[in-house]
């Protein structure tokens, strides 16, 4: 299954792969934001899994693991980079010594030069989709930031940008741009985001949907007992944004939500991962769901949603009426 990387003419798997949690810990303001400790090993043979099973787009950031997961990706793709389409992310300042992200910039100068840095990191000459970091960076700033990305588009460096970002007054405001082809953006069945699929619609963009899986809740692993090391950012409780964890803990309404909804998601031989994602994927024509691996079952679990049994109109109604009910 393949979907086109919005008006671009890049064609990608339907499904990609987000990369944040092979770049193993780190940190910002002294806080850890990574995914714990990761085998290097175990990360790569994840990517080749998950390439041998139809997948060709891989995101990551120059954040995650302060450059480690670009430098895993660079190594993994050395030899098939004309095969895979990657994108990475800017707008954090990173020390690659200490792993640490030291603040946010988004200055000509910079961005230039994180652009080069992720080249080296990937090991590449070009990057596909390069990705504004700052989702709450003023709207009123934008058009200084895509010019620096038309002339690093113009200078073969990049081939194409999008805007991270959850505020859909922000998508709206890189639409425009010439080579803005998506919107990275927070999507799964507990979080719908129609401002910003109508945006993506409306301007034949990429739906590049993150946090697909709600940071793993939609795996069906855990239960309200279920706790994480303190490198893991699902224990962090003063993230205002991680409404998937409380206290370290899955949070309780959404642990309901999923088993409301679970006998659809897991019909037609789905597994709930595959359901959740297949709900993604049948949310809208544009939408490119990016969920995170670390292992090599993970991999092969989430790239069999390519060739599962999508959900029907029906079904996606009854989830909607389940979670969202009219009122």
């Amino acid at each position: 299954m393949k979907r086109q990387l919005g008006r671009s003419g890049i064609e990608v798997s339907a499904l990609g792969m987000g990369c944040w949690a092979i770049g193993g810990p780190f940190s910002a303001d002294g806080v850890e934001i990574g995914w714990g400790k990761v085998d290097d090993d175990e990360s790569a043979k994840a990517l080749h899994a998950a390439f041998e099973n139809g997948i060709t787009f891989f995101d990551t950031s120059d954040a995650y693991g302060a450059g480690h997961s670009e430098k895993i990706i660079g190594r993994v793709f050395a030899s098939n980079r004309d095969q895979v389409v990657i994108a990475t992310k800017f707008g954090n300042v990173i020390d690659e010594e200490k792993r640490e992200l030291v603040g946010h910039d988004a200055s000509h100068n910079y961005i230039v030069n994180a652009c080069e840095a992720s080249l080296r990191r990937l090991n590449t000459d070009y990057i596909d989709l390069y990705q504004f970091h700052l989702g709450d960076y003023p709207a009123a700033d934008a058009p200084a930031v895509m010019d620096t990305l038309e002339t690093l588009v113009q200078q073969g460096k990049i081939r194409s940008y999008a805007w991270s970002t959850d505020n859909p007054t922000n998508a709206a405001a890189f639409a425009p741009g010439k080579h803005c082809v998506a919107v990275q953006h927070r999507l799964n069945i507990f979080e719908d985001a129609p401002a910003i699929i109508d945006i993506c619609e409306a301007n034949n963009l990429a739906s590049i949907n993150r946090s697909p899986l709600g940071m793993g809740l939609l795996s069906g692993k855990y239960t309200q007992q279920s706790e994480f090391s303190k490198d893991d950012i699902r224990s962090n409780a003063n993230l205002g944004w991680l409404n998937y964890f409380k206290d370290g803990k899955p949070n309780p309404d959404l642990l309901d939500k999923t088993q409301a909804v679970r006998d659809i998601l897991t019909s037609d031989g789905r597994s709930l991962v595959q359901g959740a994602l297949a709900w993604l994927l049948a949310r809208s024509p544009n939408t490119v769901p990016i969920p995170g691996i670390r292992t090599v079952a993970q991999a092969s679990e989430n790239a069999g949603t390519l060739t599962s049994k999508l959900l029907t109109q029906s079904q996606m109604d009854e989830i909607e009426n389940l979670l969202r009910p009219a009122v």
